[in-house]
C-alpha cells in the first residue's frame, strides 16, 4: 500500500517540499520555492526521471508559494495525493515530546511558543495554515526540532538563573534534533550496534551548528540552549559569549537588548570574522582574518567534543552531518585535531575522498569510530508522520 507523505519546511522566505514514502523508501518528487516577498523569485521542482521543472516570476507571500508548488505537480508530476502532511516546527517547548497531529489547539500552542522562536514558529505557523487549507481532508502532523532533547536530563537543562525566570520557561531545549534522530539511527546501523547502548557525539554543522552528547540512543546535553544561539560559532551566529555583554554594550553603546540579540544571530559568526557566513568562501580565502576565523570556529568544536567525551565517559562513534560536517573534510580534521590520546583521529586519505554516502574516515582499528552521515531530515520527518498516523 502507498503511502506517500508531503513533507513541508517554511521558512520565512522559501518553502522546501518533499513527496516521500517511508513504506516503500521511495522519493517521488522535491522542490524548492524561493525568495519568496522578493521582486523575483524561483520554484525549482524536481519529479522522479524527470527533467527539472524552473518557474522564474514573483511569489509576493508563502500562499502563492504553495499555490505555485501545486501547479509544478500538475506541470511536471507526479499526482500529489498524499496520505498526511508533515510540517517541520522548529520550537516545542515542553509542551511537545513527540510528533502531534495538528488541530487548533496545537495550533494556539505553537503560536505560544513563538517568543522562544520568533524567526521560526511563525512562519512554520504559516505553512501549517496553508496546507490546511489546501488539503482540509488530509490529516496534518508537526514534528519538532527540540522534541528529540526531551530525554535531557534536569542537571543539563537547567540554568542557573532566578526561580522566576525559571517559572516563565527559562531554560534548555536543544535544536537540530530531527537531524540527530535520523544520523543516530544511521550511526548505529552503520556501526553494527544496538541503539539503546550507543554513546555518540552528533557535530552538526551547517550555517546553524550544534553539538549533541547521545547516551544510549537518547540526547543528554547539547550545545543549543533555550534559543538557537547558544553554543557553536555559526555562520551569522555567535554562540557563546559572556552573558554581561548585553549589559556592557546598552551603557558603552546605547544599544538595547533586542538591538544585541537581532546582532549576535545575523551579524556574528563568520559573517562577522571574515565578512562571509559561507564556510566555502572562507576556506577559500588565504589571508590572517579567514584563518583566525577558522581557528575559533573549530577550537569550540573541539572544546565541546572533549566537554561531552568526559561527561559521556564512553564515547563509541562521533558523528559528522550538515553541509559543512559532511563536505568539509579540513575543518572535519581540524575539529579532532590533537586528541589522539582519546582514540580520536582521522584518516587522512578516507577524510579527503568526497563522497555523499555515509562512510568511516577514521584511522583503521580506530578506538572511537569517526563517522560523516548526510543527514536526512525529510526522511525523518516522513517516518514520524507515518508513525503518528498509525498510532
Amino acid at each position: 500500500m502507498n503511502s506517500p507523505i508531503l513533507v513541508l519546511n517554511t521558512g520565512s522566505s522559501s518553502i522546501k517540499y518533499e513527496l516521500i514514502d517511508p513504506r516503500t523508501r521511495t522519493r517521488s518528487a522535491k522542490g524548492l520555492i524561493e525568495r519568496i516577498g522578493q521582486e523575483q523569485g524561483r520554484l525549482t521542482h524536481r519529479g522522479a526521471d524527470r527533467p527539472p521543472y524552473v518557474s522564474d516570476r514573483r511569489f509576493p507571500g508563502h500562499a502563492e508559494g504553495l499555490d505555485a508548488m501545486m501547479e509544478a505537480f500538475t506541470a511536471a508530476g507526479p499526482e500529489l495525493a498524499p496520505v498526511a502532511v508533515g510540517h517541520r516546527v522548529v520550537h516545542g517547548g515542553t509542551r511537545f515530546a513527540e510528533a502531534v497531529l495538528i488541530d487548533d489547539e496545537v495550533i494556539a500552542a505553537i503560536e505560544e511558543l513563538a517568543p522562544l522562536a520568533p524567526l521560526h514558529n511563525p512562519v512554520n505557523l504559516t505553512g501549517i495554515r496553508l496546507a490546511r487549507k489546501v488539503f482540509p481532508e488530509v490529516p496534518q502532523v508537526a514534528v519538532f526540532d527540540t522534541a528529540f532533547h526531551r530525554t535531557l536530563p534536569p542537571e543539563a537543562y537547567t540554568y542557573a538563573v532566578p526561580r522566576e525566570w525559571r517559572e516563565l520557561g527559562v531554560r534548555r531545549f536543544g535544536f537540530h534534533g530531527t537531524s540527530c534522530a535520523y544520523v543516530t539511527r544511521r550511526a548505529a546501523a552503520l556501526l553494527g550496534r544496538d541503539l539503546a547502548g550507543l554513546n555518540l557525539i552528533v557535530l552538526h554543522l551547517g550555517n546553524g551548528a550544534s553539538a549533541t552528547a547521545i547516551s544510549g540512543g537518547r540526547s543528554v546535553d547539547t550545545s543549543m540552549g533555550m534559543t538557537p544561539l547558544e553554543g557553536l560559532v555559526m555562520g551569522t551566529r555567535s554562540g557563546d559569549v559572556d552573558p554581561a555583554l548585553a549589559g556592557y554594550l546598552a551603557r558603552a553603546s546605547d544599544l538595547d537588548a533586542q538591538q544585541v540579540e537581532h546582532a549576535l544571530s545575523h551579524r556574528a559568526g563568520l559573517l562577522a570574522l571574515t565578512g562571509s557566513r559561507d564556510m566555502r568562501e572562507v576556506r577559500a580565502r588565504n589571508d590572517d582574518e579567514a584563518r583566525l576565523a577558522l581557528q575559533i570556529y573549530t577550537r569550540r568544536i573541539r572544546k565541546y567534543v572533549g566537554a561531552y567525551y568526559a561527561l559521556l565517559g564512553r564515547v563509541d562513534g562521533i558523528v559528522f552531518t550538515g553541509g559543512v560536517g559532511e563536505h568539509d573534510a579540513a575543518t572535519r580534521a581540524a575539529c579532532l585535531a590533537g586528541l589522539d590520546r582519546l582514540g580520536i583521529a582521522v584518516d587522512a586519505a578516507l577524510n579527503q575522498t568526497e563522497s555523499g554516502e555515509e562512510r568511516e574516515v577514521s584511522l583503521p582499528g580506530a578506538e572511537v569510530p569517526v563517522l560523516v552521515i548526510p543527514t536526512d531530515e525529510e526522511w525523518e520527518i516522513a517516518s514520524q508522520t507515518l508513525a503518528r498516523l498509525a498510532s
